[in-house]
């Protein structure tokens, strides 16, 4: 069964409450997502950490319940 959006956004959320975070369902069946995670807690970590930080945010549904997930990341601008 397919992840919904807002599932994805709230785990995300939960390991990242103070993130803007944009998603978008890029082939309209709940598979295949691209994620904008902007978060302080990216702050002094590298692209590939902030990325590792946000697949473990979904605790094990990558690659099972989630097929694809293009991640872009960031901190925020001050």
């Amino acid at each position: 069964m397919p992840m919904k959006q807002d599932e994805l956004e709230q785990l995300i959320r939960q390991a990242f409450p103070d993130a803007a975070i944009e998603i978008r369902d890029l082939a309209g069946d709940g598979d295949h997502y691209a994620a904008h995670v902007v978060s302080s807690a990216f702050k002094g970590k590298s692209r590939v950490q902030q990325h590792q930080m946000v697949y473990s945010a979904l605790k094990g549904q990558m690659g099972d319940v989630l097929h694809a997930l293009a991640l872009t990341t960031g901190v925020p601008q001050d």
